[in-house]
């Protein structure tokens, strides 16, 4: 029935995780060692020998960003986060498109990082040495072979997930220390020898050849730090709900550090030249300078292991964004099933594992899926800075009176997440305008100016359309309050701010 009314005792997830949990979660969904060997070299192509200043520079806003989403988890932890603070804040049915974006965009992450997994382990396996499987020759550049191994991985990842958010982080925290190890061992040795020398320049934003440049790389390097409110949807599973902001603070805190210590490292071994080149190769080039095999291998096992612990990690927080748009009936009930045995939304994550995995395979068979795949991932940050800006937006208007009453506090709690949002904003509409002017025809293609536009435009749209089922069909409450329905809400927004 779509009227049902709400029930006594809405679902409810099972508290059993500390900071050091949420930490993982959202540590791994940020995927630093990726978007350091990934991100890096692309982002030189834009910016030059200035890594660092950009990265600090992309810092900013996106710490007023995560100072929104903790002061909104003091008074209102939700899984839905910034589905329920907007929605209840600003508009419900802004609110609903925050959720869905999130969603759409970490599906379409999901079928890319599948390949980007299997690509990884299957050029660890040439590394050791091992070419074919029986009469099978192992690929990496096969889009068929990266694609179904990564799908075996996402299969793996998906099942640990259901089984328990805690036997999830403690796989997670594993991998990262793995990878931490071999960034802080091969990043402090490049440092410390690498041939090219040491210049304050790198951490003048001032000197970016030029203002578009300069918004570009900011806008790949706000990219770099999505994922750190992942600790803000397992807000509901944590003993107590402030270890998710302080999860989510200390995660961007330490992948500010990662990425200044990794840019500085690869501009110290690599030329200009040789970091714009190799690109999303930049990782592996990288290690090859500093070592001789089997050494040099390791920053490719650190890579596979991100990769492996992002599609995790991106699995886990949409089921729970998914679960809390379920529990307000703007979704199906299947996506609050909570499992009574491990006391996760164990359906959910299966669905969402098995959607990841058809659009994936079906990139295989449909070329235009794949680039529109890829459209989506390229023009992501568009929809991440929207989906930032309004929850920023959301905090601003919810804590407005804090100007009256203590001006510090109003500061900290209005005027930064303001401005952060609008730092956002004013970025993805250079984006936007940038797709805009870069082609003069629409072609469905990967590199085509106007369908990576297109691409986003249609997120959002579809997230309308959902939204407007969601009230006139299922004729959820939420669209009448603009609240969820974390049975603890109205006890958390009595709490002092």
């Amino acid at each position: 029935m779509t009227d049902q009314p709400y029930t006594a005792d809405p679902p409810e997830l099972r508290r059993s995780l500390g900071v050091l949990d949420g930490i993982a979660v959202a540590a791994s969904s940020t995927a630093a060692t990726t978007s350091i060997g990934i991100g890096l070299g692309v982002t030189a192509g834009v910016v030059g020998l200035h890594l660092p200043a950009v990265m600090l520079l992309a810092f900013l806003p996106v710490l007023g960003i995560a100072g929104a989403y903790s002061r909104l988890n003091r008074v209102e932890p939700n899984a839905g986060n910034g589905y329920v603070w907007v929605g209840r804040s600003l508009n419900p049915w802004l609110g609903f498109m925050v959720g869905w974006v999130n969603i759409v965009a970490t599906v379409a992450f999901l079928a890319y990082t599948t390949a980007v997994t299997g690509s990884a382990m299957l050029q660890l396996a040439g590394e050791a040495g091992v070419h074919r499987i029986g009469s099978l020759a192992l690929d990496p550049g096969s889009t068929a072979q990266t694609t179904a191994v990564g799908i075996v991985v996402l299969v793996a990842v998906t099942l640990t997930a259901v089984t328990g958010i805690r036997t999830a982080a403690r796989l997670q925290t594993g991998l990262l220390v793995f990878e931490y190890v071999v960034l802080l061992g091969f990043c402090g040795y490049g440092i410390v020898s690498g041939p090219h020398p040491f210049r304050l320049s790198w951490f003048d934003p001032f000197a970016i050849p030029s203002a578009t440049a300069l918004a570009q790389g900011l806008l790949l390097s706000v990219f770099c730090y999505w994922g750190f409110e992942a600790a803000f949807s397992v807000n509901e599973e944590v003993r107590d709900p402030r270890d998710a902001s302080r999860a989510g603070l200390i995660t961007l805190v330490t992948m500010l550090g990662l990425f200044l210590l990794g840019s500085v490292a690869f501009q110290r071994v690599l030329s200009e030249k040789e970091l714009a080149g190799h690109g999303a190769e930049g990782l592996a080039f990288f290690g090859d300078r500093l070592a001789s095999q089997p050494w040099a291998a390791l920053p490719l096992v650190a890579l596979m292991f991100s990769a492996v612990a992002s599609l995790q990690a991106g699995v886990i927080p949409t089921a729970r964004g998914m679960f809390a748009m379920s529990r307000d009936r703007t979704l199906g009930p299947v996506w609050s099933r909570v499992s009574a045995r491990y006391g996760t939304p164990a359906a959910g994550t299966l669905l969402i594992g098995a959607l990841a995995v058809a659009v994936a395979a079906l990139a295989l068979v449909i070329p235009r899926l794949a680039d529109m795949i890829m459209a989506t991932v390229n023009a992501v940050g568009i929809v991440v800075a929207l989906s930032y800006a309004l929850t920023a937006l959301a905090a601003a208007a919810r804590f407005r009176t804090l100007l009256r009453e203590d001006w510090r506090q109003g500061v900290r709690a209005v005027v930064l997440p303001a401005l952060s949002a609008l730092a956002l904003l004013g970025l993805g509409g250079y984006l936007g305008w940038s797709f805009y002017t870069s082609a003069d025809h629409f072609e469905v293609s990967a590199d085509n100016g106007w369908f990576l536009l297109t691409t986003p435009l249609v997120m959002i749209v579809s997230g309308f359309v959902a939204a407007g089922w969601a009230k006139y069909v299922r004729r959820s409450p939420y669209f009448r309050t603009g609240e969820g329905t974390d049975a603890d809400a109205p006890q958390l927004l009595s709490t002092p701010n």
